[in-house]
């Protein structure tokens, strides 16, 4: 039945306001699922965001529930959010007023199975490889006997003994271990810190640089390996400067580190067997090469004796080859006591010889010869400098002369110049003073110019009323015109004063003539 007074009906039921609604729903969905596991594949993940929480979706092939990992969790969570990774996530339902959605407060994440883990390393493979650091030009080999070896490893497992033995078997050296944990979530951290490390050792420090590093572990799943995949520990192997040799697993084991390593072993011994040669194979094949060089030198040494001995028979004998020589001693053995006595004869002949030149009479004539020759040389020089000394006396007075002469003619001609200067400058001072329009207005004429400074040439360009200033010889005078055309009336005279008379008439002379009688601006 209608209501016929026209009021709407009310109803029983309370008003809720937007807030108590939306707390309402808040409190039935979490007391409904206070803590759910949730399998999905991450989407939508762009890393943290500045405030360190973390937000992204898990999807299947129908739905899409939001996430969020607040920061406290997203430093101890075990597998960190990866974009398309498959995980089971840990937390509790909620709601958010803010958006009228729902979503998952994720407490705990873990791979959906191995397919979700083979699927992550997979795409972080792809991902590294294309930034070229499993390339093979980047590898190196490592040296063939170091000096010493580093190895990353746990110091309490089985891993670091085999090794050790395996070295003090095959070639002892000087072993560096640093310690690390080789599974959990510290696991990525701490190999990359022992990498890094090791690198950073300055060489001839206190602590010897390793020339070879080994990153070890025993066998384990495909989860306890997965920190030697940490991107982390893949970019510390591929920029070790120190050759790397990894050895995590068994020979079935894969994990990223093996790619950027500069050499993969299928187990830590076989690690330890790569690092060192063998000493005894070593020893061994020094003392074979030893005994190849004493029979090599032995065999040598027989080969040239024979050549020499072969040589040798060739050779003629001591006594055929000296024969000559001797002979031609002997010979001259002979010739020598004849040839010194006449050796000595003509030796002292000839200091009879000079003997006989060097008499003290001789030797007294010849130092009077050079006595007079001197005394002849020295008068001549001395002649030779007085007349060296009158020509040049001559030539200086002749030349002071001809100065004297040039200094006379300079004056006359300084003046002369001076006169024909001053009476140019005259000539132009007058010249410029007969073009000056000054002269002209000396003479009793007067300038017009107009308002904007130009001369009046025509009276006819001018009309009543028209601003002018007449420049006399003594100053110059600002006029108004009251009328145009050579036709216009003269303004009559003011009362009280004369009509003016010509500049320069004398008293008592006449009028001023008519205009057609005036003088030219040239002439009276």
């Amino acid at each position: 039945m209608s209501d016929l007074s026209g009021e709407s009906p009310t109803s029983n039921a309370p008003d809720w306001t937007v807030s108590e609604l939306s707390g309402a729903l808040k409190r039935t969905v979490e007391d409904a699922f206070g803590h759910v596991r949730v399998r999905g594949e991450i989407s939508g993940y762009r890393g943290p965001h500045s405030s360190g929480h973390a937000y992204f979706s898990l999807k299947d092939q129908n739905a899409r529930l939001d996430a969020v990992v607040w920061k406290g969790v997203f430093s101890r969570l075990k597998v960190r959010p990866e974009e398309g990774l498959e995980v089971v996530a840990i937390g509790r339902i909620t709601t958010f007023p803010g958006k009228s959605s729902y979503q998952i407060v994720i407490e705990q994440l873990e791979f959906a199975g191995a397919g979700a883990i083979m699927a992550m390393l997979e795409e972080r493979k792809r991902r590294l490889a294309a930034e070229g650091l499993f390339a093979g030009e980047r590898k190196r080999r490592p040296p063939f006997l170091p000096r010493v070896i580093g190895v990353v490893t746990s110091p309490t497992g089985a891993v670091i003994r085999d090794i050790l033995h395996r070295l003090s078997d095959r070639f002892p050296r000087h072993v560096l271990v640093w310690p690390v944990r080789v599974q959990g979530d510290t696991c990525g951290a701490e190999v990359t810190a022992a990498i890094r490390g090791f690198n950073d050792l300055p060489p001839g420090g206190p602590i010897p640089r390793p020339d070879v590093l080994i990153v070890a572990r025993g066998g384990g799943s495909l989860e306890d390996l997965l920190g030697f995949s940490e991107e982390s520990v893949v970019r510390a192997a591929a920029e070790s400067g120190i050759p790397l040799i990894s050895a995590v697993g068994h020979e079935t084991d894969v994990t990223l580190i093996d790619f950027a390593a500069d050499v993969r072993a299928p187990t830590p011994t076989a690690a330890a067997e790569m690092a060192v040669p063998v000493r005894a194979d070593l020893i061994a094949e020094v003392a074979g090469l030893h005994a190849r060089l004493r029979a090599s030198f032995a065999r040598g040494l027989d080969r040239r004796t024979v050549d020499l001995r072969s040589l040798a028979r060739l050779l003629p004998s001591a006594d055929t080859l000296l024969a000559v020589p001797r002979q031609r001693v002997d010979i001259a053995g002979q010739r020598l006591p004849r040839a010194l006595k006449a050796n000595a004869a003509a030796h002292r002949l000839a200091l009879t010889r000079a003997e006989g030149r060097l008499a003290p009479q001789r030797l007294a004539v010849l130092v009077e010869r050079r006595r007079e020759r001197y005394e002849l040389f020295a008068g001549r020089l001395s002649s030779a400098l007085r007349a060296n000394a009158s020509a040049h006396r001559e030539r200086i007075d002749r030349a002071r002369e001809r100065v004297n002469g040039l200094h006379a003619r300079l004056a006359p001609c300084l003046r002369r110049a001076q006169d024909e200067r001053r009476r140019r400058l005259r000539s132009v001072e007058q010249l410029m003073q007969a073009l000056s329009y000054k002269g002209v207005l000396a003479r009793g004429y007067a300038l017009v110019r107009n308002a904007d400074g130009e001369p009046v040439h025509e009276a006819a360009g001018l009309g009543a009323g028209d601003a002018l200033e007449i420049e006399f010889r003594d100053g110059r005078v600002a006029v108004l015109t009251t009328g145009s055309g050579p036709d216009a009336p003269s303004s009559p005279p003011r009362a009280g004063r004369k009509p003016p008379r010509a500049r320069g008439s004398s008293r008592g002379s006449s009028p001023l003539p008519d205009e057609d009688a005036q003088p030219t601006l040239f002439g009276n």
